[in-house]
């Protein structure tokens, strides 16, 4: 079995904004996040050759930290290979008007030249692939080849992450397009509410 590209740029997504922004926090109170609410998902590039087809996540709300499961699938009829890059927009609800939130600190509005490389820093070439990805024989590295995807029901534990205080309790979209030399490959967009806590 194989994982879909389309699949990463949401799991990449939760990474900058879950994972890497603990790296880049300064000594400041930080609220902790506590739960995710009404994560929902299309793809917005009718005709880009890579397309999300499934993607179920439970519970709603998603406890963090805590257990989620997912389920996705999706496809490329391209061959998705280096430098591949990634651009993300990420917008927040304020007082009823959407405001685009700059990169900072490499997590926002932010755009990743190559994500083959970003993948090569995160996991060595010749390590294995994180869980579940090594239990179903997915890959992790670029190049990602032509052809169906499916990622199977899996249980995932999400640790327990802290937040820039900017981003607080909300409504928030987000958008990732996926492209090479020019060209888009694929468009996700994904909605989401965060309640946090300190």
């Amino acid at each position: 079995m194989k994982s879909s590209v389309s699949v990463f740029i949401v799991l990449f997504a939760a990474n900058c904004f879950l994972l890497e922004g603990s790296s880049h926090l300064h000594s400041r109170k930080i609220p902790k996040l506590a739960t995710v609410w009404g994560f929902s998902w299309q793809n917005c590039g009718d005709q880009d050759p890579a397309q999300l087809k499934t993607l179920h996540i439970s519970p709603d709300p998603i406890p963090i930290p805590g257990q989620l499961t997912a389920e996705a699938s999706g496809t490329t009829s391209v061959e998705l290979v280096s430098p591949l890059s990634l651009n993300v927009t990420l917008d927040r609800e304020v007082a009823g008007v959407w405001v685009k939130i700059p990169c900072l600190d490499e997590i926002g509005s932010c755009h990743y030249p190559d994500i083959c490389d970003l993948l090569n820093q995160l996991i060595p070439p010749g390590q294995d692939c994180p869980e579940p990805l090594h239990t179903y024989g997915l890959p992790c590295h670029c190049p990602f080849k032509a052809g169906d995807y499916s990622f199977p029901t899996s249980n995932i534990y999400i640790p327990d992450v802290e937040l820039p205080g900017w981003l607080t309790n909300g409504n928030y979209k987000v958008q990732g397009v996926l492209g090479s030399s020019g060209k888009e490959l694929g468009c996700l967009k994904i909605s989401f509410s965060l309640h946090s806590s300190m």
